[in-house]
């Protein structure tokens, strides 16, 4: 009878407060949001003493202290039978296991790190590689991948993942911080407070003299940007999401090895495996462009996410849109040049205008305009605090940086700066791909496929936006847009509005897999009418056999079970 594993994410609060007092980061927090997000259950402590004495199986070290409590602590646990996973720390039980620090690389690439179907190497943003410190080492070690400075093809700096076997138990280090990417992809490499650097080429200007999302974008516009057939330059790669599968992947491969099992909720209700959203940003508000523009989705048969800009359309035409099953959105201005202020009474007065002039009495979410965008956090606390649930800021200002800019097409929560506790916040970020296609200074149609079949790849969101105006002016745009529909539906897409992914991701994370002593899987949660998916990675027999019937989710062969709460 296979049993259930126990999971549990060490945020150490003396480690945390260290880091904070010196004005640091410690972005390890986002160890719990990548568990969160996967479906997967755990306990989180503040503690060391505490989460080592637990009945936890695995015990994942988001942060630290450097010193021989923690040496102590953690090796008594793995002696007993632990596994002790950790990325880029753990430096003091290094030098115990003969083992030390190697030179620190502020960017690189992983080849083989174990994104499932993926042999891409993977960027990184910070890595701590370890390097034999003593000749009388005697544990058998296991590595994987290898990770290169600066490039690709560049010299190699050590294992992109170690296993060292301690006592009866393990510890399995990531050389890559793979919080501190993650997070860095996702949100910048730091805080907006500057134009950003311009492609070498020419192609993406975001030194405009606007402050945006892109402007602190972590990727390398040389590596990182491949050319479609009719010579279209995108960002390629979801790295964050192949980052999740990779330590995903080792996380389960370790549980499974010992005989247990972690049941885990699928990302979508079952019969979906990856999911369209289309936005529109009003701007010029013109009625005649809504008109045009619900025509098309009418047509299309689509329900979209309209972000709403003031002064808006006249009454009837929200009527209109919210008739047909749209979801209206805000669409915040904070561009100067354009009347805009960047200021919270800025955006609370906008807001209320919309509900207003809509008949809103909830907006659930917002995409500013231009990609405005300033600092770390602002925009996500002024959400929270004026019931904004998500937010779709986050993607390409220019026609080089479209595509995964951001590493991802997952909805994800972001975390703060370590000014405001590296805190999550309560708002839901669902990046985009690109705006308008088939315009002059925009993309073409050629990188719809690469864009779809990546987040079909990783089992993501692909968000694209187009303007009602170009909508209602170009006909190659509502051809681009037939044409995007038409791919997404072959490759079998459900179609969902912004509104429609944050109440799924926020309900999924309502629920538990777990397994009963009896061996039962129980769902645990609020009742729904969907059918949740339940994934339980499959423990192979003597003969490494996992029976029929199996689906591969993050590299492990996996059961999948259909419940309802």
């Amino acid at each position: 009878m296979t049993s259930l594993a126990k999971i549990a994410v060490l945020y150490d609060r003396e480690a945390v407060s260290t880091l904070h007092r010196f004005g640091l980061n410690a972005f390890g927090h986002y160890a719990g949001e990548v568990l969160a997000h996967a479906g997967m259950s755990y306990a989180a402590y503040e503690d060391i003493a505490e989460a080592t004495a637990s009945d936890c199986d695995v015990l994942l070290v988001a942060a630290a202290a450097e010193d021989r409590q923690t040496v102590d602590y953690l090796t008594a646990y793995m002696e007993r039978g632990g596994l002790v996973f950790n990325c880029a720390g753990l430096n003091a039980l290094g030098v115990k296991l003969g083992y030390g620090k190697a030179a620190e690389l502020s960017a690189g690439y992983a080849g083989d790190a174990g994104a499932a179907g993926s042999d891409v190497p993977l960027r990184f943003l910070r890595a701590v590689p370890w390097q034999p410190v003593r000749d009388d080492r005697t544990l058998p070690i296991a590595e994987k991948g290898v990770i290169t400075r600066f490039s690709p093809d560049g010299a190699q700096a050590g294992a992109a993942l170690q296993s060292f076997p301690v006592g009866a138990g393990k510890l399995y280090r990531w050389s890559v911080d793979i919080w501190d990417t993650i997070v860095r992809m996702q949100q910048g490499k730091g805080p907006v407070l500057e134009d950003g650097e311009p492609a070498p080429d020419g192609t993406g200007a975001v030194n405009d003299d606007i402050l945006k999302a892109d402007d602190q974008a972590a990727m390398d516009w040389d590596l990182d940007r491949r050319t479609t057939e009719t010579g279209m330059l995108y960002f390629a790669h979801p790295y964050a999401d192949l980052w999740r599968e990779a330590f995903l992947g080792s996380l389960l491969e370790a549980i499974v090895a010992t005989g247990k099992t972690l049941p885990f909720v699928g990302p979508y209700p079952d019969g979906i495996t990856h999911v369209f959203m289309m936005s529109h940003d009003s701007d010029i508000n013109r009625d005649e462009h809504a008109l045009q523009t619900l025509e098309l989705m009418k047509e299309l048969d689509m329900r979209t996410t309209w972000c709403m800009l003031e002064p808006g359309y006249g009454k009837p035409i929200y009527d209109l849109v919210k008739a047909a099953g749209h979801e209206l959105a805000f669409h915040y201005n904070g561009l100067q040049a354009q009347q805009g202020v960047w200021s919270e009474e800025a955006f609370a007065r906008q807001l209320q205008w919309l509900k207003e002039a809509a008949g809103l009495t909830e907006v659930t979410s917002n995409k500013n305009h231009y990609t405005r965008f300033e600092g770390w956090g602002e925009l996500f606390e002024w959400c929270e605090r004026h019931g904004i649930a998500a937010d779709q800021t986050r993607g390409p200002s220019k026609k080089g940086n479209v595509g995964f800019l951001f590493g991802t097409c997952h909805p994800y929560f972001p975390i703060a700066w370590a000014n405001d506790g590296n805190r999550m916040y309560d708002v839901l970020e669902t990046s985009f791909l690109t705006q308008d296609l088939e315009l002059p200074t925009l993309s073409d149609n050629s990188v719809i496929r690469p864009f779809l079949e990546q987040v079909k790849r990783v089992g993501g969101v692909a968000h694209f936006l187009y303007h009602q105006v170009h909508i209602h002016t170009r006909e190659a745009v509502r051809d681009s847009i037939r044409l995007l529909v038409g791919e997404a539906r072959q490759l079998g897409f459900e179609f969902w509005t912004g509104k429609k992914v944050n109440d799924w991701e926020r309900y999924r994370r309502t629920l538990s897999a777990t397994i009963s002593q009896d061996g039962t899987l129980r769902l645990e949660g609020p009742s729904s009418s969907h059918d949740i998916v339940v994934y339980i990675p499959a423990v192979p027999d003597a003969t490494g056999d996992c029976g029929d019937g199996t689906v591969e989710l993050h590299g492990i062969p996996c059961h999948k079970k259909v419940m309802r709460i």
